[in-house]
């Protein structure tokens, strides 16, 4: 399945919107949707949003902090996993189950620790503080083959940014879904983030 490389990170989802909020997302074009473990019932919401989706995109879970929520979520039907850190048992337990693993890094400490334990690629986190500045320095030193992600601070009017010292893509969270919000703004954001995506992709 070729995905464009935007993640959509779906805090506070609930279970009785998942699947209108995940097609929603898919039908703009981004299909990559991540449900964070402190959503409520979130491996629930990962298991329908798998279900009704698995054909046309990856579903997987982000804020997970252990080896036993990685199994959680790979029996829930989820294919990757996202860290708000790196933890060298969390990477190694994904690859393990045969899952694709973003750790969140800051540091060049953080990013090889997570390339030498097997990571898919690096979260950098949160990315309005290191700024594309900072993310250009560290990439210096980084295996270019290494897939990276803006992600907290990143959305279409900076993408930009990013994409010109080098990511490969990003994640967002409040920009594309906060409790509460409909599923057309949903969808509305998702159309305006591909756009950008799109545009600064093809720069």
């Amino acid at each position: 399945m070729n995905h464009r490389h935007i993640i959509a990170i779906l805090r506070g989802l609930k279970n009785d919107e998942a699947v209108a909020v995940c097609t929603a997302l898919v039908d703009a074009g981004i299909t990559l949707i991540e449900v964070p473990l402190n959503s409520p019932n979130a491996l629930e919401s990962i298991r329908l949003a798998a279900e009704a989706l698995s054909d046309r995109a990856d579903i997987g879970a982000g804020t997970v902090l252990s080896v036993d929520d990685v199994r959680n979520v790979k029996a829930a039907g989820g294919v990757f996993i996202v860290s708000p850190d790196t933890n060298p048992e969390v990477i190694k337990e994904t690859v393990a189950q045969g899952m694709a693993s973003y750790p969140g890094v800051f540091s060049p400490t953080d990013a090889f620790t997570a390339i030498r334990n097997g990571a898919t690629g690096l979260k950098f986190f949160p990315a309005e503080v290191l700024g594309s500045k900072g993310i250009k320095a560290v990439k210096a030193v980084l295996p270019p083959a290494v897939p990276t992600y803006a992600v907290g601070g990143a959305n279409p009017d900076n993408f930009h940014e990013f994409f010109a010292v080098g990511c490969t893509g990003f994640g967002l969270g409040t920009y594309i879904f906060k409790p509460g919000m409909s599923v057309a703004e949903v969808s509305e954001r998702a159309k305006l983030a591909v756009a950008s995506y799109d545009k600064g992709a093809k720069a």
